[in-house]
């Protein structure tokens, strides 16, 4: 037996074929590769897989997955893997700051996770199991910030009463500065602004410190040298006896940055949950048949062939076959389609699928391994490769930041050179850093992303990564999954066929609201107050009662042949059209032949039609269903997509994205925990808020409230997000290209540079506050 050339499924004995040595599980798969195959990759993507190839792995080599708070860059990914290599026995490390996880590949014998966990962590960065909850950050930046903000409000306000005075020409009130009742006054104030640069300002200087050892120039970086500047000088300055500080200078970068950024933080959820209902999907424990009756035993203990009881509700534990038993599987966490599968003796059962109505017993398969286990660590493995988009400010940063430095070490030099003090050097280049408008352009990014979150909220969209705000002007191809997306993932009664259709639905009720499956479901919900039906009978493939004192049966053709009842042949023709249009047909018989049909179908989102043609208008859509023939041409006939992927199961959805990134950056929108992979490996993950946990979690945006208009809305405030970001950053960098030259002339010192930086900061903040949406 091979794997799929695509999905990695083992194939079947014998598997569909390319003809160009490909191996295939389905149909779905071999139509994916074809499409494909000739897919461009980017040189980018190159140097990254060669990059992973030529790191040396050997064949015992374990996976394990960690999650790391605390990682906010591109900078920090590179450090945290940087200090888990450094670790023995570690093969390879790959971190993701947009998913807040790590996946680790290490020898099982030299080292463990949580000894990793341990290893990893410091340096503001907490790593942990990635099932472990998180302690909450929100409450010590809070406090970090109140703190910083009373001793800021100190220094800010001795600044006023004593020392601004001074720098007008005016002598100090109540005091005499040149004492030591002054140098007392200073010394409180160095010591109050200590407190606020490096306990609320420890953020900043630690993503300095990150960006230094990994080699790559941020706004932190630039934000911690013009404060650290301007508190080292006035510093040595007060030790020297100036009157001239700058403390409140580094008290107004700090806050007014770790503002900005506890704003953004507030207003935007983490980017990454616990997968808590995967989590609590997932079966630890299985019931196993025994010669005494059944024992409870865990999961991990099952081997190939043993006997397994699932009970109605239960989850099936492991991949299998049925050996006992019939009923109706929810496989819909796990394949996204809302039809229940009729399960028989010699049925093959996915793990993780849900036992509807009645008992089975299963045998558990050759690798006893679940179909659900599998999907969440390829979510895993995924969310840990995928590497955080990068800041704008940060990729300019990377040459602004240099630049910067190495124009005010210029202008000191300049100086020195010329005959003048080294005060007057020291003054020019601190000068130099403060009028580099950290401020402004550590604000340019967060509040412009804050005002984004917020407005999405407003329209019920969560944005869980600031990634959306860049990745979505980029977008080239939108992916919609079907099921669950494009329709509701629910059965509706869609057409009733027969002579007396309102009796037909109403006797049909009465015998369903005795069942408790999804069809029983559906078919109750359309009708109010169903009669009573007394002598409820389950069958293998349907159900039964007395309703009316006529005895009703309700299921498929074989059950009403079985109980007695003729089903004329052009009924039966009517139901096989229907299942090969992708409905599910209900026969609905009683005194002696079956009378009707009940038609079952996906409820359909009415705003789909009309949302796919506003994004085909700009990008390329594709849509993607484990579904094959009339489902897929209804939903061909109602969606005008450029491309149509029929049958692709759950564990190809992630490599048809990473194909399709392959044509341009890739929004992904879906609902299941199937999507969850496709969702984590595309650009941009739009997911649904009825879906399940794993979906939202891989997700970088939910819509709360299930409104597929929503997605045309994410993208009308992500671009006006991005290009508010744009223009804020264009006003700080247009301000600096004034600025910077005047202050490397000696032309403002840095009392004025400071006014000139808080003036520009304001800019920000009110330029961010404007509607993003006209």
């Amino acid at each position: 037996m091979t794997d799929c050339t695509l999905c990695d499924r083992p194939t079947p004995d014998q598997p569909i074929t390319d003809g160009d040595g490909g191996s295939y599980c389905c149909q779905g798969c071999l139509s994916v590769a074809n499409a494909l195959d000739d897919v461009e990759t980017t040189e980018a993507e190159l140097d990254e897989r060669r990059s992973r190839e030529e790191v040396s792995v050997p064949a015992d080599a374990e996976t394990g997955y960690l999650a790391v708070d605390g990682m906010h860059c591109g900078t920090c990914e590179a450090f945290v893997e940087s200090r888990a290599v450094d670790q023995s026995g570690v093969h390879d490390a790959a971190a993701s700051y947009a998913t807040d996880t790590m996946r680790l590949v290490y020898d099982p014998e030299e080292t463990r996770p949580d000894e990793l966990a341990d290893a990893v962590s410091g340096y503001g960065y907490a790593a942990r199991d990635r099932e472990v909850e998180a302690e909450s950050e929100a409450d010590e930046s809070a406090w970090a910030l109140a703190i910083g903000g009373f001793f800021g409000m100190m220094v800010m306000g001795w600044y006023a009463l004593f020392l601004y005075p001074t720098y007008f020409g005016y002598d100090a009130p109540f005091v005499d500065l040149n004492s030591l009742v002054g140098l007392y006054l200073f010394g409180n104030v160095c010591l109050m602004t200590s407190i606020v640069l490096f306990y609320t300002g420890w953020p900043i200087l630690r993503g300095a410190y990150v960006s230094l050892r990994a080699g790559h120039p941020n706004m932190d970086l630039l934000v911690a040298l013009a404060a650290t500047a301007a508190y080292s000088y006035s510093s040595v300055a007060m030790l020297l006896g100036r009157t001239h500080l700058y403390f409140d200078v580094t008290v107004a970068i700090v806050l007014v940055v770790s503002l900005g950024n506890y704003y953004e933080g507030r207003v935007k959820d983490r980017a990454v949950g616990l997968l808590s209902e995967l989590t609590e999907s997932r079966v630890t424990e299985a019931r196993r048949l025994t010669v005494d009756g059944t024992e409870t035993v865990p999961v991990e203990e099952l081997t190939a062939g043993d006997r397994l009881l699932v009970k109605v509700g239960e989850r099936v534990p492991t991949d299998g076959e049925v050996v006992e038993g019939s009923a109706a599987v929810d496989e819909s966490l796990l394949s996204g389609e809302p039809m229940p599968v009729d399960k028989r003796v010699g049925d093959e059962v996915i793990g993780g699928s849900v036992v509807t109505d009645a008992p089975l017993t299963v045998e558990v398969a050759a690798d006893a391994e679940s179909t659900l286990d599998r999907i969440v660590e390829l979510l895993w493995s995924i969310q840990s490769a995928r590497p955080g988009m990068q800041r704008l400010a940060d990729r300019l940063a990377t040459v602004f930041v240099p630049t910067v430095i190495a124009l005010g070490t210029v202008a000191a030099a300049a100086v020195l050179l010329t005959g003048g003090s080294g005060v007057s050097a020291l003054l020019i280049g601190l000068t130099v850093l403060i009028v580099s408008c950290p401020c402004a352009l550590g604000l340019a990014t967060p509040l412009a992303v804050a005002a984004g979150v917020r407005e999405a909220a407003d329209a019920g969209i969560v944005v869980v990564s600031e990634a959306v705000f860049e990745a979505v002007p980029e977008v080239d191809v939108v992916v919609f999954d079907k099921t669950g997306t494009l329709t509701t993932g629910e059965m509706r009664v869609a057409e009733v066929v027969g002579d007396d259709p309102e009796t037909l639905r109403r006797r049909a009720a009465a015998v369903e609201s005795r069942a408790n499956h999804p069809v029983a479901t559906a078919i109750t919900e359309a009708v109010e107050n169903p009669t009573d039906a007394v002598d409820f009978e389950r069958h293998a493939t349907g159900v039964s009662a007395v309703v009316n004192g006529d005895r009703v049966t309700v299921g498929r053709a074989d059950l009403l042949r079985s109980e007695g009842l003729w089903v004329p042949d052009e009924l039966d023709q009517r139901a096989t059209e229907a299942a090969d249009a992708g409905q599910r047909p209900v026969f609905v018989g009683w005194a002696g032949q079956a009378r009707g049909l009940l038609l079952l179908g996906e409820r359909e989102r009415p705003e789909a039609e009309a949302v796919v043609a506003a994004l085909s208008a700009d990008h390329e859509v594709v849509v993607l269903t484990g579904d094959e023939g009339g489902a897929v041409e209804r939903i061909e006939d109602r969606i005008d997509a450029d491309e149509v992927f029929a049958g692709v199961p759950p564990e190809a959805k992630a490599e048809t994205v990473e194909r399709l990134r392959g044509r341009g950056t890739v929004a992904m929108v879906g609902d299941g925990s199937n999507d969850g992979p496709a969702l984590a490996a595309a650009d941009l993950g739009i997911a649904l808020g009825s879906g399940t946990d794993l979906a939202a979690d891989a997700a970088d945006a939910v819509l709360l409230d299930d409104d597929l208009r929503n997605v045309t809305a994410l993208f009308e405030i992500a671009n006006g997000t991005h290009g508010r970001i744009r223009q804020n950053l264009g006003w700080a960098f247009l301000y600096n290209a004034v600025a910077i030259p005047i202050a490397v002339a000696g032309l403002l010192n840095p009392l004025f540079a400071a006014v000139a930086m808080t003036a520009s900061s304001l800019l920000v903040v009110t330029n961010s506050s404007r509607s993003l949406r006209s």
